[in-house]
């Protein structure tokens, strides 16, 4: 069977550093001072930091900051921050509040991807992607040298056959390090290629979809609208190899034990938090704490776009913004603050999560995370994608 998985050349940090490994762009888009004391901690020192826009600074002088993202990135390679390692895979290990999560960082074919509606592929979108949040995304990518993922894919595997092909290999430790801010340790270790190739096998199931995008969905839709948009300037001999047909991604078992669904919970800023308390209220029954909502609804899709419906509903007729937290005691921080108010969702099962993505299907954007915010995963493994 044909994969749509590539066996890459990954870049590592020469060294291990606690410094080098920060969180997901995505996260932490309503507190500033979690990125400033991230800045004040990396200080000059080689950081996957310098690489990135963090989404908390969207729409602020984005085309310098792009520009900056791009010139160190450039730096980063002369300056010798980073090496290549061999063709291979890395299988991760991440150890969390949640447990201990295993996944293995590998390049998908884009090519094998969709996000559109009703578009059956072997590698799937899980959400709906919202065009406006891509072109900040694309910009990044689009005269970058280097990628750096923050995308989860799962893959389903009941038995773990994946991971119990690699417990007897005596892999090489590639980094063993502390995350900042209470991330957890990640601990990483080479597949090399000829067993890559095996793990590529085993991973690729028949029928649609193989994998789906469970985290950093926008992320990779990104990769692929500058992919789209390069491969029209490239001969057909150039598009079958050009390294930024493929993205980076760490593919995580649904069924591991460390996996743990929770929810994306919905907060409404520069609002009238009593109005709107009072109205999603008299729509769905609701156990309040200060201005946080619990709303009576089943976890899953259904409880997911029945709120974003009455948000919606809401805004149309009062002022207010709508912002997506991670974890229940951000949202109650967040909800506490003048003109906020919160919705707490529960979370999502497991079970049936790809039977309900067959035929192109999308649940509603934001409609579950893998674990807590400081869960998310950290940059670590680097790609080229302007050379090969």
């Amino acid at each position: 069977m044909k994969t749509c998985l590539r066996i890459p050349r990954i870049l590592l940090p020469v060294k291990d550093s606690v410094y080098w490994p920060v969180i997901a762009c995505d996260q932490f888009t309503s507190d500033r001072e979690y990125w400033r004391r991230v800045g004040r901690a990396v200080g000059s020192r080689p950081s996957t930091l310098r690489f990135i826009l963090p989404e908390a600074y969207l729409g602020e002088e984005d085309e310098e900051r792009i520009k900056e993202i791009h010139e160190n990135m450039c730096e980063a390679m002369i300056d010798g921050w980073m090496y290549k390692l061999d063709r291979g895979f890395v299988l991760t290990e991440r150890t969390t509040q949640s447990g201990t999560r295993r996944g293995i960082v590998a390049a998908i074919d884009l090519e094998a991807y969709t996000y559109g509606a009703g578009e059956s592929s072997p590698v799937r979108s899980s959400e709906a992607v919202v065009p406006s949040r891509l072109p900040a995304r694309v910009a990044v990518r689009r005269g970058a040298t280097l990628e750096f993922p923050h995308a989860l894919l799962f893959y389903s595997d009941k038995k773990n056959k994946v991971m119990r092909m690699l417990e007897y290999e005596d892999l090489e430790q590639l980094y063993d390090v502390e995350l900042m801010e209470g991330g957890g340790r990640l601990t990483g270790y080479f597949i090399p290629e000829d067993l890559a190739a095996d793990v590529a096998a085993a991973l690729q199931t028949r029928g649609e979809p193989s994998f789906v995008v469970a985290d950093g969905n926008h992320s990779v839709a990104a990769a692929k609208a500058y992919w789209e948009e390069l491969k029209e300037g490239l001969s057909e001999r150039e598009r079958r190899t050009h390294p930024a047909r493929f993205a980076l991604v760490e593919l995580v078992n649904l069924y591991d034990d460390a996996v743990v669904f929770h929810p994306i919970h919905r907060l409404v800023t520069e609002t009238d938090a009593e109005a709107f308390c009072d109205y999603f209220s008299s729509a769905v029954p609701c156990r309040r704490e200060g201005n946080v909502l619990y709303p009576r609804l089943s976890g899953g899709a259904e409880a997911v776009a029945k709120t974003d419906e009455l948000i919606e509903k809401f805004l149309r007729s009062n002022v207010g913004k709508v912002d997506y937290v991670h974890g229940e005691r951000e949202l109650t921080e967040y909800a506490a603050r003048e003109n906020c108010a919160g919705v707490a969702l529960a979370p999502m099962e497991k079970e049936d999560f790809f039977a309900q993505l067959k035929g192109g299907k999308n649940f509603p954007k934001k409609t579950f995370s893998i674990g807590e915010a400081r869960e998310k995963r950290y940059y670590m493994e680097g790609r080229e994608i302007s050379y090969d």
